[in-house]
C-alpha cells in the first residue's frame, strides 16, 4: 500500500489573518467561544510576539450561552448552569503550570436546571437570567427550583414543554432583561420549524411585544454603544435595529452562519457555524454551498470593514457564543470534572492550592 504522507492536523487547528495576534494584544483581550458539537469552551490568546494563537479547549457538556461580568462568568450546560469566578492570584500559582496564566476562571456554583435547552444566559441585578428554550420563556436560576419562569412572549399562554417558537437570544439591560429572540411565532410544541428560514422575531420584553418580524433565524442580539444589535443566521445578516422605528439596517452580509457576537472596543467578534451537510432546511439557504467554514470574523466598526478572521480547520463546526475576556491575554478555566478544581480555595481575603494527600 502506499503511505499516505499528508500531515494529519492539530485538534482545534485554524488558519487565521496575520494581524489577529497582535490586535488580541493591543486590546489585552482574549476570545472566549462555546461549541456544543465538540462539547468545548475554548479560549483563544495571542502570544507575545504577535506571530500565533494559543487555543485552550475545555470540556464541558452541550456548552451554550456565555456571560461575563467582571470578575464573574456564568456558562449555561446541557441540564445546569455553572458560575465561575476569576482568580488572578491562583492563575499565577496553578500547580499543573505555574506563573503561566494571568486568569483562571473557578467552579463556584452550580445550579441544576434539568433538560431544558437553557440558551442565552446572563447576570441581571437579582441574580441570574436564562433563556429557556423548551419552556419558551426567560426564566430565574437561583437554586429555589430548577428555574422560575420570569417571562413568556405574549402568544404563549402557559409556560410548559414543547420549545414552541425557539426562543434563543437575550439582552439584559439596566439589570433586567429587555430583548429576546426566538425563531418563530407560534404556541405549538416545535411550531417554528414550519417557517424556519423566515419566521424569526425581535421582543421588547419590558413592553410585551413583537419589534420586528419575517427576520432569517435572529440570534445574538447584543447592545452596544446605546444601540441594538443582531445576527441573522439564515440570510448571513449583521444588523442594527432601530427600535422606535422598527426597522433594520444591515451592517455587513456574509456568505456564512453567522451566530454569536461580541462587542470590545471599536470592534466585533462574529462567529460562524458550519451548515450541517444532511438538513434539507440549510440546503436552502442562498449561502449553502459556500457556508463550509467556522471561526470568527472580526469587524472594525467606525468603518464596517473586516480585519481579521480565524477559521477551524479541524475540531470544530458549530458556534453558539462568543464572548470577550478582558485584561486577559492568558486565560485557563477549569470545569467539574477535573479534580483539581477542588485544590482551589478561596476566601475573602486570602487564596492557596491545597495539597494533595499522600497516598497510603
Amino acid at each position: 500500500m502506499e503511505a499516505n504522507n499528508t500531515p494529519q492536523l492539530a485538534p482545534f487547528s485554524a488558519r487565521f489573518s496575520p494581524q489577529v495576534p497582535e490586535l488580541l494584544n493591543k486590546l489585552n483581550c482574549s476570545i472566549a467561544l462555546s461549541t456544543y458539537q465538540a462539547g468545548k469552551i475554548v479560549f483563544i490568546s495571542p502570544t507575545q510576539d504577535n506571530e500565533r494563537l494559543m487555543t485552550l479547549p475545555r470540556a464541558f457538556r452541550k456548552p451554550m450561552g456565555i456571560s461575563v461580568s467582571g470578575n464573574k462568568m456564568v456558562i449555561s450546560l446541557y441540564d445546569e448552569i455553572i458560575q465561575f469566578q476569576n482568580s488572578k492570584e491562583l492563575a499565577t500559582h496553578y500547580p499543573n503550570k505555574q506563573n503561566t496564566y494571568d486568569s483562571l476562571w473557578l467552579p463556584r456554583a452550580t445550579y441544576y436546571t434539568g433538560l431544558v435547552d437553557m440558551h442565552d444566559v446572563d447576570f441581571g441585578d437579582d441574580g441570574i437570567y436564562a433563556v429557556n428554550t423548551s419552556f419558551s420563556c426567560i426564566c430565574k436560576v437561583d437554586g429555589e427550583y430548577n428555574f422560575t419562569p420570569y417571562w413568556q412572549p405574549p402568544f404563549i399562554e402557559k409556560v410548559m414543554p414543547g420549545d414552541a417558537c425557539h426562543l434563543n437570544g437575550m439582552v439584559v439591560l439596566n439589570g433586567k432583561p429587555k430583548y429576546v429572540t426566538a425563531l418563530g411565532k407560534t404556541a405549538v410544541p416545535q411550531g417554528w420549524r414550519e417557517h424556519i428560514v423566515d419566521g424569526g422575531i425581535l421582543l421588547d420584553i419590558e413592553r410585551n411585544e413583537i419589534i420586528l418580524d419575517g427576520l432569517s433565524m435572529p440570534h445574538s442580539p447584543k447592545v452596544y454603544n446605546n444601540e441594538l444589535y443582531l445576527l441573522m443566521s439564515a440570510s448571513g445578516e449583521f444588523i442594527k435595529v432601530n427600535t422606535e422605528t422598527r426597522a433594520y439596517d444591515t451592517i455587513k452580509k456574509f456568505d456564512g452562519f453567522c451566530r454569536g457576537l461580541a462587542f470590545y472596543q471599536d470592534f466585533a467578534f462574529i462567529g460562524f457555524s458550519k451548515l450541517r451537510k444532511n438538513s434539507s432546511t440549510f440546503a436552502k439557504l442562498s449561502f449553502s454551498d459556500k457556508a463550509n467554514f467556522a471561526g470568527i470574523k472580526i469587524i472594525h466598526m467606525p468603518t464596517n470593514a473586516q480585519v481579521g478572521e480565524i477559521i477551524y480547520e479541524t475540531s470544530v463546526d458549530e458556534i453558539y457564543e462568543v464572548t470577550i475576556l478582558e485584561d486577559s491575554i492568558r486565560p485557563n478555566i477549569l470545569n467539574t470534572a477535573d479534580e483539581i478544581h477542588k485544590y482551589s480555595l478561596a476566601t475573602p481575603s486570602s487564596t492557596f492550592w491545597a495539597q494533595k494527600e499522600p497516598q497510603a
